[in-house]
């Protein structure tokens, strides 16, 4: 049997949706195959929960944990944290320092995408679009003119390395832009103002699926709120279409620039990209490696879209990683 822990929490506001991530892989792994450990990971405590929540603490020194006076140590790690230190290439590098493998793609890979101004400089070069972008770090001057000529009105502000949404605003008004960046630091001390692409907002998964890459089926997005915020993806606050109104012509384009991303970067594991389709021309916002896995996330729909369960989803990026 092979012994998996699925690593869940982190130290972002998005442990609460990570927990929830790693309780669906752990609910859907095969026990005949696989004996599954829910470890949590938070800033205070490192610790495997048993099916009484009873908590073991996790030895850092070989990521081994005992219980009841013998030692478990694991063949493979199943990541679903979302956002630091799982998504951000911190947990990669650990496991890759200890030799255990794990689900998500590697940590240089990890930290590129987690960085949305460092991936979306290093995709430029291979013919794949974004929205006009101003950046600023912390305790740099705002100079708003500049800012408002550069990317026009109205705009998104986010912070740069966050998920599910936290932090951003879209500003309509010159007004709106100094509350909206000081929102956004509370997040991150760099953030990015991009320009508002007006158009279908769709988000597509890849995976490396039994060896072969495979872009799954499109969704796309319609929120009820002024963009896919928290609410719209947690709170039912938008629709998610799957497969997206799209026309075979532009889903042929959006396919090709998904899948050409996870080439250039050399991804493995999962991976989840948003775009905004703008006169045809899909415009990549941001990549995800670690995308939500609940039931209702949008990677697991496209997944069952495609014909493959969550049960398939989840053993295959276990026994990819145990082939890497």
């Amino acid at each position: 049997m092979t012994n998996v822990a699925i690593i869940m929490g982190g130290y972002s506001s998005e442990y609460k949706i990570s927990l929830t991530s790693g309780n669906v892989v752990y609910n859907h792994l095969d026990a005949t195959k696989y004996n599954a450990y829910r470890i949590h990971i938070f800033k205070d405590k490192w610790v495997y929960v048993d099916k009484n929540e009873q908590e073991f603490p996790i030895n850092k020194n070989d990521f081994s944990v005992e219980v009841q006076g013998s030692k478990i140590t694991f063949d493979v790690v199943f990541n679903a944290i979302h956002g630091t230190p799982g998504e951000d290439g911190l947990m990669q590098a650990y496991f890759e320092l200890l030799n255990i493998p794990q689900t998500s793609c590697d940590y240089y890979q990890a930290a590129l995408t987690f960085n949305k101004r460092d991936l979306l400089s290093v995709l430029k070069p291979y013919g794949i679009k974004t929205a006009t972008s101003f950046y600023l770090n912390n305790g740099d001057s705002i100079d708003i003119t500049k800012i408002i000529e550069t990317v026009g009105l109205p705009c998104f502000v986010k912070p740069n390395k966050s998920g599910s949404s936290f932090g951003i605003s879209k500003v309509k008004s010159i007004e709106d832009l100094v509350p909206a960046i000081e929102n956004a630091y509370k997040e991150d001390n760099e953030i990015i103002i991009e320009s508002f692409l007006d158009g279908t907002e769709v988000s597509v998964g890849v995976i490396n699926f039994k060896g072969q890459i495979k872009v799954l089926p499109i969704t796309e997005i319609v929120s009820e709120n002024d963009f896919f915020d928290y609410e719209a993806k947690y709170l039912g606050k938008s629709q998610e279409i799957t497969p997206a109104r799209i026309s075979a012509e532009i889903q042929a384009k959006v396919e090709a620039t998904a899948k050409k991303a996870y080439e250039v970067l050399k991804m493995s594991g999962f991976s989840r990209s948003e775009f905004i389709i703008v006169n045809g021309e899909p415009h990549m916002l941001e990549m995800n490696t670690i995308p939500g896995l609940t039931t209702e996330s949008i990677l697991p729909q496209q997944a069952r879209e495609a014909g493959i369960s969550l049960n398939e989803l989840f053993e295959n990026a276990i026994e990819l990683a145990l082939k890497k």
